[in-house]
C-alpha cells in the first residue's frame, strides 16, 4: 500500500475564507477539495479559484453527483478538479458516464458513501473502472457521538479487498490514524482539524508524522 495523502476539506460558506485557510495550509497539505458548501455557495468560481491558487495541488469538486454523470464531470474537470466525487446513490449509468470523462482526462471519480450502499454496489463500481470511495462518519454521525468502530473498520477492509482506495474522513485527528494501518488509505480528509487549529501547520505536520510512522517514508 502507498502512504496515504492529506487532504484539506474545505467547507466554508465564503470563497474568501476558504482562500485564506489555503493560503495557511498550501505547502502543508497534498489534496485541496472544494467542498461541497463551499460549492453550493460560489459554484464552479469556487474550483476555477482554488485551481489557481493551487497549480500544483490535487483538487477535488465534492460535488456529490447523483445525476448528469458526463456533464456534470465536464464541468468540474473543465474548472480545473482533478478528482470529482458522486454519491453511492447513484445510478450505474451515471457512474459510468462519469468515469468515462474522467478517464478520458487522466482523472479520477470517487465514490462518496453515504447512507445505504452493499459491497455488490462497490464491486460494480470496481468493474466499471472507478478506483476511489471516500468513507464517511458524517458531520451528524459526528454530533450524535458516534465513533469509528469494529463494523466501519471491517468493511473498510472489505472495500480495500476489493480493490478500492479509501479516503477516510469523519473528525479525524492525528492520533486516529492508527485504527486504520491495514486499510488500502489514499487520504486522509480533515476540514476543522486543520483549519480550526490553533496552529494549522503544526497539526499537519502531525498528520504527517503519523503517516510516516505508520506506512513509510
Amino acid at each position: 500500500m502507498s502512504r496515504p495523502l492529506l487532504q484539506l476539506a474545505l467547507d466554508h460558506t465564503s470563497l474568501q475564507a476558504a482562500q485564506r485557510d489555503v493560503a495557511l495550509l498550501h505547502d502543508h497539505v497534498d489534496i485541496i477539495e472544494a467542498g461541497t458548501i463551499l460549492c453550493l455557495t460560489e459554484g464552479l468560481s469556487a474550483v476555477r479559484a482554488l485551481r489557481q491558487q493551487c497549480p500544483d495541488k490535487i483538487i477535488v469538486a465534492d460535488w456529490k453527483v447523483a445525476d448528469a454523470g458526463e456533464t456534470l464531470a465536464q464541468q468540474a474537470f473543465d474548472a480545473g478538479a482533478n478528482w470529482m466525487t458522486i454519491i453511492c446513490a447513484a445510478p450505474l449509468a451515471t457512474v459510468e458516464k462519469g468515469h468515462a470523462v474522467a478517464a478520458a482526462r487522466g482523472c479520477e471519480i470517487q465514490m462518496e458513501l453515504f447512507g445505504n450502499w452493499t459491497l455488490d454496489d462497490a464491486r460494480a463500481w470496481h468493474r466499471v473502472g472507478v478506483k476511489q470511495a471516500i468513507y464517511h462518519r458524517g458531520r451528524d454521525a459526528q454530533a450524535s457521538g458516534q465513533q469509528w468502530g469494529e463494523d466501519d473498520l471491517a468493511r473498510m477492509k472489505a472495500l480495500s479487498d476489493i480493490g478500492l482506495q479509501l479516503s477516510i474522513t469523519g473528525g479525524i485527528t492525528p492520533a486516529d490514524l492508527p485504527l486504520f494501518r491495514e486499510i488500502n488509505v489514499k487520504a486522509f480528509i480533515a476540514g476543522r482539524a486543520l483549519a480550526g487549529a490553533a496552529n494549522p501547520s503544526q497539526v499537519a505536520n502531525e498528520f504527517h508524522t503519523q503517516i510516516r510512522d505508520i506506512w513509510g517514508e
